[in-house]
């Protein structure tokens, strides 16, 4: 590949700079798990049962007796829309276990359910594989029915034992999920929880797993109603991975107004200008965006009237995925065991307009400014068309540096005549780190440009929408970069696959 150098033109200073900016990567879990993009949280336990947010803790086991359970309907319908894992609440605040843990009576082994016989754990996991879907493990910290907790070490032991039962006992997880729920107000019980404890568990039984929010690989994007910062960078303050700072942020209340609340500070996380004085301190560290298709995470029958649309959810499809994050849709099945129809329908047609919008990447003549396609292993490609490849799954990807002594580089994606287009999508070589700083899209017809888009970052992938326009070529010019550019894809879209918002 491209020998990678730093142009002569900068001072000493910026060439520092740009050094400490680029050698912050992934790693291979990272970039593994960023290929993900979208994938399913399943709320469900004794708050299904019972029709609460937050249990209260010691609920009767008995009330947990799903009827008419049907794990592969849930993954059937996962799939269909696109998905690629599912995350699940094996414990949630009220400390009921949907495992028959050993360390606590608390547990499906004493439930009505198959007569105290079952994992759903177990259920889920295995269901997830056979769906092609990867499987991934949510163990709240907080218990409120274990009388060890708030007691320090004691609590610790308990919480580490079951997170070593679900971590041995049920193949390979791709993601724990952690965040810092303690809800027991000024005068509860309260747990400082032994982070560095819980990490170097999942470390050794799931090296292979990101370990969330709470937690040093995967950084909650702030809110829990879908939105997405303007710029989303992957190389931020190493300070963000505070979990106890997390923590303070999370939801406090059992109320249905923090899954919709969308604070406006810290839009800024990345930036050069945001990174000021920090150069010494940064780490790789991207964004989930975590939402649900109800305003409650667990199921209730009220709420069948208020799931999210199929518009509305490609929408925060294209906004989270496209915008440097994955996307956590949380789906919570009834008290039967079933997904309900309402959310069924929405994520079939979810599939429906995240494949057509796949299938919409247009077949373009591109021509690069400088430099050349290239394999990871180094060999030239002479079809520069492979860029917009990726798009479509499956497809084998490619990376095109430009020259260093190229000052703006830019690539010129000719279509086949007059067509209506409506979005483009770029994506970085991120093993190289985050690169791209400023990049305008312009629109060529008869002759005349007009800019469809922009944006400040870029990372594993950004999908920039805008009005319909009929073009013959679509132009993208990088502005500005940490060091030399290293683009894995350049594809547009045709209209026809992205349709308005809404």
């Amino acid at each position: 590949m491209t020998h990678e150098t730093v142009p002569p033109s900068p001072s000493r200073d910026a060439a520092d700079e740009v050094r400490a900016l680029t050698a912050v990567r992934p790693s291979a879990r990272q970039v593994a798990w960023q290929s993900m993009e979208f994938y399913a949280f399943i709320h469900f336990g004794m708050n299904t049962m019972t029709d609460r947010e937050w249990g209260l803790g010691g609920e009767d086991p008995a009330l947990f007796d799903p009827s008419d359970l049907d794990v592969d309907q849930w993954m059937s319908a996962f799939a269909a829309a696109g998905m690629t894992g599912a995350i699940l609440t094996a414990k949630h605040h009220d400390g009921f276990c949907l495992w028959p843990s050993r360390v606590t009576q608390h547990s499906v082994a004493a439930a009505g359910w198959l007569e105290g016989k079952g994992d759903l754990v177990r259920l889920v996991a295995d269901a997830a594989r056979r769906h092609g879907l990867k499987f991934g493990v949510y163990l709240s910290p907080w218990d409120r029915t274990e009388a060890t907790y708030g007691s320090g070490k004691a609590y610790d032991d308990f919480f580490v034992r079951q997170l070593e039962e679900l971590l041995s006992g049920y193949g390979e997880v791709f993601s724990v999920w952690f965040d810092g729920a303690n809800g027991e107000g000024p005068g509860g019980a309260h747990q400082v929880y032994d982070w560095e404890r819980y990490y170097e568990v999942v470390r050794r039984l799931q090296p292979g797993a990101v370990i969330s929010v709470c937690g040093p690989d995967v950084r909650w994007c702030g809110n829990e109603a879908g939105h997405t910062r303007a710029d989303e960078w992957s190389v931020v303050p190493a300070a963000l991975r505070d979990a106890e700072r997390v923590a303070d942020r999370s939801q406090h209340a059992d109320d249905g107004a923090f899954s919709r609340l969308v604070r406006s500070d810290e839009e800024d996380l990345g930036s050069r200008a945001a990174l000021a004085g920090r150069l010494d301190d940064l780490v790789w560290y991207p964004a989930e965006v975590n939402t649900s298709i109800r305003p409650g995470w667990f199921y209730h029958r009220h709420e069948d009237d208020r799931v999210r649309g199929a518009g509305e959810l490609f929408d925060l499809w294209c906004d989270a995925v496209g915008g440097n994050a994955c996307l956590l849709l949380n789906v919570p099945p009834d008290p039967r065991g079933l997904l309900a129809a309402p959310d069924v329908a929405a994520l079939t047609a979810l599939g429906e307009r995240i494949r057509a919008f796949r299938d919409a990447v247009l077949d373009a003549d591109v021509r690069l400014s400088s430099g050349a396609l290239r394999t990871d292993a180094g060999e030239p490609v002479a079809d520069r068309s492979a860029l917009a490849r990726p798009v479509r799954e499956g497809a084998r990807p490619y990376v095109w540096r430009p020259d260093v002594s190229d000052a703006v580089p830019t690539a010129s994606l000719v279509l086949a005549g007059p067509t209506e287009v409506a979005a483009v999508v770029i994506r970085e070589d991120i093993t190289l780190g985050q690169r791209l700083e400023r990049v305008v899209v312009t629109g060529v017809a008869d002759g005349r440009e007009e800019v469809l888009a922009e944006a400040n970052s870029v990372g594993h992938q950004r999908i920039l929408r805008f009005p319909p326009r009929v073009v013959d070529e679509v132009e993208v010019r990088i502005e500005a970069s940490r060091g030399l550019p290293a683009i894995r894809t350049l594809a547009v879209i045709d209209a026809g696959g992205v349709r308005s918002r809404g």
